[in-house]
């Protein structure tokens, strides 16, 4: 039998007509482009897109000279300024792989990330640096620190190592050859997620997909050439939703924010002409909520996005009336951040606040940059009816899903079976396509966009000595979206309040994490002794924060 010549295979790949996909390349073309255009603002400091340029150049040189390379983790502890941007170049530049922490996390649970990812360098700044001595006197790895002296931070804290960011940067060469992967599978970013496991799970990036989904925010959000941008969102949650790397694409500004307020995010809206922001819905709720008179002078358009829990009536007015343009977006640190997006029509603008808030208030439908999106039944693999009533799970595929989970091939391959990433998410598919969150199929709590596993504090609440059983459950919030609901069964003849176990949670946990409240009293359980969750939810009205 005859094999058929396909003459188009005839033709060459090479240097001249295929390149990998890097968002790296992004900071060197708006430096290119527009060398002198204001690439950074944070308090008096002002750097152009040449100098951000050489920062990252700098960083990645002196990194490559302490022998810095492919396959390395660097480490930061940093919260929205400078040194956060420059490592999100300047680290894979040499190849290595980008760790950003969560700096609300407790020590124990940093400790386990520096052992897990074998952190070899640790850019810290000040006002962490009490966390992160006890994370260090925790692990096992001793990355090399690097202390980063932040001139807007005036809080305590100390030094912690002999280098100082500034002058670490000092040593490198302006001038250095930044590394571009072979290969776009390779890995960018890593990133930690709670999970429904006691230890976080390690989501690792690759060039391809940060590349993408820094391209496809700019498209799903429409964002205009040199737009600027305002850092609400910590750059260290899914690396910023990948807009580190968008706002490079973008050649726009990014306005740095050290500590999220009202007064201080209407202050950079209205003085730098912020055009774009993200963020938990709390963020959303606080502007809409803050003192009217804080927001005064403010008379551009606005544009937000918003993820997490799907927004209430109360916001969409309140964004609407301040002039506000909102978007619900969709996502989890498995999909870069922002994987699906509510995408507006025109004909929603007629409808009254009740219809648009239903509308508005969907997951949506995929990002362009995203191959697939749906609910299917988990066990059949087959998808739901689109009828807004059958559930499923919401799955993906695509460019802007992650690589997998560092050293955990049994989560991986769990997580990626029948060829889609599986969300974890219970959702129903609506006849016009669109994606609706109706319950997670995952014991996680999303408190102010952050990620809480009920197992943890169920854990953590069982180390106390009057605990006989306990349950952790989503208890809606009008501030934070969701809270952790605990109730608890004691000991007989133990005695103990609500304060006291608190208290305990926080000494064990982030505070974000421990329960606002608890309920004493015998829990639900089956005949064999499994405590009755779906009761639970019900009492504490679960479902209600992500309707």
């Amino acid at each position: 039998m005859s094999t058929k010549r396909n003459p188009y295979e005839e033709l060459p790949r090479t240097k001249a007509n295929f390149a990998p996909l890097s968002p790296v390349t992004f900071l060197e073309r708006a430096a290119a482009v527009y060398p002198d255009r204001v690439a950074v603002v944070h308090g008096r400091i002002r750097l152009t897109w040449s100098e951000a340029y050489e920062r990252a150049r700098r960083l990645a040189s002196a990194l490559t000279r302490r022998g810095i390379g492919v396959g390395d983790t660097v480490a930061v502890l940093l919260p929205n300024i400078p040194a956060m941007l420059d490592a999100h170049f300047g680290v894979p530049m040499t190849g290595a792989v980008l760790n950003t922490l969560n700096t609300r996390l407790d020590a124990a649970t940093i400790a386990f990330m520096f052992d897990h990812a074998e952190a070899k360098v640790l850019l810290v700044d000040r006002e962490f640096s009490g966390t992160a001595r006890q994370a260090l006197a925790l692990a096992q790895s001793k990355p090399l620190l690097v202390d980063v002296d932040d001139p807007m931070y005036e809080g305590p804290g100390e030094r912690l190592g002999a280098l100082e960011y500034e002058a670490f940067l000092a040593e490198g060469d302006p001038a250095f050859t930044a590394r571009v992967p072979e290969d776009e599978w390779e890995a960018i970013s890593l990133n930690y997620t709670s999970g429904t496991t006691g230890d976080p799970k390690g989501v690792v990036y690759h060039h391809r997909g940060a590349y993408l989904n820094a391209i496809g925010n700019m498209v799903t959000w429409s964002m205009p050439k040199h737009a600027t941008y305002l850092w609400t969102l910590p750059m260290f949650h899914c690396n910023g939703w990948c807009f580190t790397w968008t706002m490079a694409a973008n050649a726009g500004t990014n306005v740095c924010l050290r500590k999220v307020d009202a007064r201080h995010v209407f202050e950079a809206i209205r003085e730098h002409g912020v055009t774009h922001y993200c963020g938990a819905p709390i963020v959303h709720a606080m502007l809409v909520n803050a003192d009217p008179a804080l927001r005064e002078g403010i008379r551009h358009r606005v544009h937000a996005m918003v993820a997490a829990a799907a927004p209430p009536a109360a916001m969409i007015e309140g964004m609407e009336r301040m002039g506000f343009d909102l978007t619900h977006v969709y996502g989890l640190t498995e999909t870069y951040g922002p994987a699906a997006v509510c995408e507006k029509h025109e004909a929603w603008a007629e409808l009254d606040i009740s219809h648009r808030t239903e509308r508005m208030g969907r997951q949506g439908v995929r990002y362009l940059v995203e191959e697939g999106l749906t609910v299917m039944d988990s066990e059949t693999m087959e998808p739901v009816p689109a009828n807004a009533d059958v559930m499923g799970e919401v799955v993906f595929r695509g460019n802007i899903v992650m690589k997998g989970y560092l050293k955990n091939p049994r989560a991986t391959e769990e997580a990626f079976r029948g060829g889609w990433f599986h969300s974890g998410d219970l959702a129903v598919l609506q006849p016009d396509g669109y994606v609706k969150i109706k319950d997670r199929s995952k014991d996680i709590i999303i408190s102010g966009g952050e990620n809480i596993s009920s197992l943890e504090v169920e854990d953590t609440l069982y180390r106390h000595p009057a605990v006989l059983a306990a349950a952790v459950v989503a208890a809606p919030d009008p501030k934070w979206g969701e809270t952790p609901l605990a109730f608890v069964e004691t000991k007989e003849g133990a005695a103990i309040t609500e304060a006291d176990l608190i208290t305990f949670c926080r000494t064990h946990l982030a505070h974000f994490k421990a329960p606002r409240k608890i309920v004493f009293g015998p829990l639900p359980k089956t005949s064999t002794g499994k405590i009755q969750k779906f009761l639970l939810r019900e009492r504490a009205r679960s479902t209600d924060a992500i309707e």
